[in-house]
């Protein structure tokens, strides 16, 4: 039979740990009231495009990612240096994985025409980057240090400083999304997406740690955060496939 005729394959994944994956349906986070699902989920047969692309060639050196540095200049903000690995549950590298990262500038906007925050563009920042990781599961890039912005949810509401990363996986259907905060971020507390993961544990994992070996002096500090795609120790993902 020619692969293009086979029948879709149905793929079953190990059940998530309760309490590391936020709810569909959390009220305090007003736009998932609107979106999340009334019924039980209706689980798809993934087609074989689905689970066979994309794949990517992990490089044997990381390749330098900048977004610090624009068309015509230095970014404005604080420069900061952000490394990790992505790890599968049992600890194992995820060689050739890739990784897309977005976030605001230092001003916290984005460059996005949906976002009209009153707040300056940086002409020497976009905000967004992919790459892939190496042999060792490896990733590093240097940015700026997001700012917090406003957001409709509550009154008063303000998003916590946070880097967004997606990790794609051996396949489409494996994708996910997650976001990286900051150690000491005082708004952290009253953000009701980080406070939707129910277990403080797994919460306090979204929150990249002070690195000091990747740390340059005069140049910028160095963050850590490592992705865990499943098991005790899983990194908390918005999204579940």
């Amino acid at each position: 039979m020619d692969t293009l005729d086979a029948p879709p394959v149905a793929v079953v994944y190990r059940k998530y740990q309760e309490g590391i994956l936020p709810a569909y349906n959390y009220p305090p986070y007003a736009s998932s009231v609107k979106r999340s699902p009334r019924q039980p989920l209706v689980p798809l047969r993934q087609t074989l495009s689905e689970l066979t692309a994309p794949t990517f060639v992990p490089p044997e050196t990381l390749p330098p990612i900048n977004l610090a540095k624009g068309p015509h200049g230095d970014a404005l903000g604080e420069r900061i240096l952000v490394s990790g690995r992505v790890l599968d549950e049992d600890g194992r590298a995820v060689p050739g994985t890739l990784v897309e990262i977005w976030q605001a500038n230092a001003a916290g906007r984005y460059l996005h025409s949906r976002d009209q925050h009153d707040a300056p563009l940086d002409p020497n920042f976009t905000g967004s980057a992919y790459f892939v990781t190496d042999p060792a599961g490896r990733f590093a890039f240097e940015t700026i240090r997001p700012g917090a912005y406003p957001w409709s949810n509550h009154y008063n509401a303000w998003r916590p400083a946070h880097i967004h990363f997606s990790v794609f996986g051996p396949a489409f259907a494996t994708r996910l999304i997650t976001q990286m905060y900051f150690p000491g971020d005082p708004l952290l507390p009253f953000d009701p997406i980080f406070n939707s993961i129910p277990h403080e544990a797994a919460r306090n994992r979204l929150i990249a740690s002070f690195h000091w070996e990747t740390t340059v002096p005069d140049y910028g500090l160095g963050y850590r955060f490592d992705i865990v795609l499943r098991g005790s120790a899983q990194t908390p993902m918005e999204n579940k496939p």
